[in-house]
């Protein structure tokens, strides 16, 4: 088991981004993300200069239907 490290919310959207997912667009301070091959659909807080925390990011990355390893390799 890896250790989650807390990102920013641009770092978090950039390897969203190399993992295949698209950008829908965004509704207030919440950017959406598609991945046009398995339509899974994850939104990404852009809060400021604000960090994803750890659960955050864990839940983030259950809606995308990545692992932690594969997103890190990103």
């Amino acid at each position: 088991m890896s250790v989650i490290p807390v990102l920013s919310a641009r770092e978090v959207a950039r390897r969203l981004v190399r993992a295949g997912f698209q950008y829908m667009g965004a509704r207030g301070s919440h950017q959406h993300y598609l991945h046009p091959l398995t339509r899974r659909i994850t939104s990404v807080p852009m809060h400021g200069h604000n960090s994803i925390g750890r659960n955050l990011l864990t839940k983030i990355l259950k809606q995308a239907g990545l692992s932690i390893e594969e997103f890190l390799n990103l």
